[in-house]
Parts: structure tokens; C-alpha cells; sequence
């Protein structure tokens, strides 16, 4: 048992570092996301539309995700914040495919449309699987 608590203690920083730098990814890289999408996500949110909501919902999940996959295999704590910039990079580049595809997509989300927050998202959640199965190669 004892040989338990020396690993566990042993571990313990690296798991809090680790921790630390996936949430530091995933409230910075939402907060980035938040403030370069043409629509105020949060105001939206609070108001109760539902379109907004399903859109932010799509892009902290599709942070996590690919964040939280490349943790068992981090080098160091490096690998966690490279991988969590290509996501957030991914990310914004699949919100601006998508708008070109469903032309005026802010638009659609500030009326609440839910239709294109939910392809929206889909997308999101597409490219954060296939990034997390990437990074955990």
C-alpha cells in the first residue's frame, strides 16, 4: 500500500499540471471562440436562445475533447498546449467553412435557428473525434 501512496504522491503534480493546462485550453480557448464569432454568445444565452446555446455547447465540447485525448499520451506539458491551439485553430476554421456553406450562419444563430446550430455543432463535434483520434495515435 504503501508503494500506492508514493506513486500517488509522486504523480500527483504532473496530473495538477496537467489538469490545470486542459481547463486553461478549454476557458481561454471558449472565451477566444466566444469573442471572434460575430454574435454575442452569452447575451444570446442568457436571453434563452436555444440556437446559441447548442453553438457554444458545440465548441467547449470540441475544445475538450481533442484537449482531453491528448493528455495520455503528453510528452509534457507542451504537447497539451500545442494540441489545444491546433484545436481551437480547427475549430474556428470549421465555423468559417460551415458559414460559407449555410451562408449568413450568424444570422441564422442570432434568430435562434436551430437547425444550423445543431449542423453547426455536429461539425464541431466531427472535427473534435477526428482531432482526438489524431493527437491519440
Amino acid at each position: 500500500m504503501e508503494a500506492v501512496w508514493q506513486s500517488v504522491i509522486a504523480g500527483a503534480p504532473v496530473l495538477l499540471l496537467h489538469v490545470a493546462i486542459a481547463l486553461a485550453i478549454l476557458i481561454i480557448g471558449t472565451v477566444l471562440y466566444v469573442w471572434m464569432t460575430p454574435w454575442e454568445d452569452l447575451k444570446l444565452v442568457r436571453e434563452g436562445n436555444t440556437a446559441a446555446g447548442i453553438a457554444l455547447g458545440g465548441i467547449i465540447l470540441g475544445l475538450g475533447i481533442p484537449v482531453a485525448a491528448c493528455i495520455p499520451g503528453a510528452i509534457n506539458h507542451w504537447d497539451i498546449l500545442f494540441w489545444g491551439v491546433i484545436t481551437l485553430i480547427l475549430q474556428m476554421a470549421t465555423f468559417k467553412v460551415l458559414d460559407l456553406i449555410l451562408s449568413g450562419l450568424p444570422e441564422r444563430i442570432e434568430a435562434g435557428e436551430i437547425g444550423a446550430a445543431v449542423v453547426l455543432s455536429a461539425a464541431k463535434l466531427a472535427v473534435a473525434a477526428i482531432v482526438a483520434a489524431a493527437v491519440s495515435v
